[in-house]
């Protein structure tokens, strides 16, 4: 009466098994092939042959460790700082008790949101390899982009999220932040640490469109580094200008909420319209770009209350501030070790998208509501 039943499932399990060993096969197949012609070349083919397969490995084998390695990653990266014993706004004299009244000071305040900045590129291109414009990045997996992949991108979206706020962030320095509006010039280092930042992230030494040698990118963003640290040596001679007016803050928060709440229209579109749980292989990308970008604006954030201490103290905003920097920080704890953008209702999977985005509207809400306070 059972054989029927056990004849039926040793059918299934039988296809199952033929099914597996097919889809293997074709895996392994080129290899096979390769392995036959190798062993049919001669010796100075199999040099050549044994040579470029090295090479092969080796190559793969650095993306791998590159793409995979974190160096330096610290969600309290902020602490080192010690931001909350700095109390001078960026740019104004630095009390000396040695230094006579009516003498000009000898140094004034660096700016943190500078230092921030720098920093920030110099941990993406010097404490960590590049990883956008790497040739295996660029090449793909089998020719496919590895943001289509469910491995090995989402570090390079993580870095690509902290470039996204460092950009902004160097708009800012040239429009507003390191010039007195209307009656100075553009900073000339700042002016050009804007342009480097701006770079195309994919370059590699060679490229088709244009086709030629190139520079990579990663020169261009080392370059930026120092151009931001020329500029706060200079700030901190008294040679530079930093104007921490409140407008210009008012600018700068606006423009952050605008960046960061596009980032929160992205996820909310993926979460909506592809939840595929863990085979959604986009979602990994979305949630580490945004990661990153909070990542960077978190210390930025953090910079900022240095920088505008006086506007700060003067709005009686300090309490809102250090909300809105709990909230940052909140986010930078949501490290999950493979990422689910399951249905926002349902109840076997998670939706990481949907969480990150939650914070950072929490992020941008507290934003609105410190440039309201700003503009009273």
């Amino acid at each position: 009466m059972l054989e029927p039943i056990v004849n039926f499932f040793s059918r299934i399990f039988s296809l199952l098994g033929r099914g597996i060993g097919f889809v293997i096969g074709l895996l392994l197949w080129p290899f096979l092939w390769l392995g036959s012609w190798y062993g049919q070349r001669g010796i100075i083919a199999k040099a050549v042959v044994g040579l470029a397969l090295i090479v092969w490995l080796g190559l793969y084998g650095y993306f791998f460790y590159a793409s995979q390695l974190w160096s330096n990653f610290n969600p309290d990266y902020v602490a080192a700082y010690n931001f909350k014993e700095k109390n001078v706004p960026a740019g104004e004299p630095l009390t000396d008790p040695a230094q006579a009244a009516g003498t000009p000071a000898k140094a004034c305040a660096r700016s943190a949101i500078v230092e921030v900045t720098a920093d920030l590129t110099d941990f993406n291109v010097n404490q960590n390899a590049w990883i956008s414009s790497m040739l295996l990045y660029k090449l793909g997996f089998f020719g496919m982009d590895w943001d289509r992949t469910p491995f090995l991108d989402n570090k390079a979206s993580f870095q690509r999220g902290i470039n996204s706020a460092v950009r902004r962030t160097a708009v800012e320095l040239v429009d507003t932040l390191g010039r007195v509006r209307g009656t100075s010039q553009i900073d000339a280092d700042l002016q050009r640490a804007r342009g480097n930042l701006q770079f195309t992230e994919d370059a590699w030494y060679f490229g088709l469109n244009p086709f030629g040698p190139k520079t990579p990118t990663p020169t261009y963003y080392r370059t930026a580094v120092n151009d931001l640290r020329t500029f706060n040596g200079k700030l901190e001679n008294c040679n530079a200008i930093f104007d921490a007016r409140a407008d210009n803050l008012i600018q700068f928060i606006d423009r952050i909420a605008n960046d960061i709440g596009a980032t929160s229209a992205i996820l909310k579109d993926r979460s909506e319209n592809f939840n595929n749980g863990w085979f959604d292989t986009r979602a990994d990308d979305r949630f580490w770009f945004a990661y990153g970008q909070l990542y960077a604006y978190y210390g930025l954030m953090n910079a900022a209350q240095v920088d505008f201490n006086q506007v700060l103290t003067e709005k009686h905003l300090t309490s809102l501030w250090d909300g809105m920097d709990g909230q940052l920080r909140s986010a930078l704890g949501i490290q999950p070790w493979i990422i689910a953008n399951g249905s926002e209702g349902g109840w076997l999977l998670p939706n990481h998208l949907t969480t990150m985005g939650f914070y950072i509207l929490r992020v941008r809400s507290n934003l609105i509501d410190i440039k309201q306070v700003l503009q009273q």
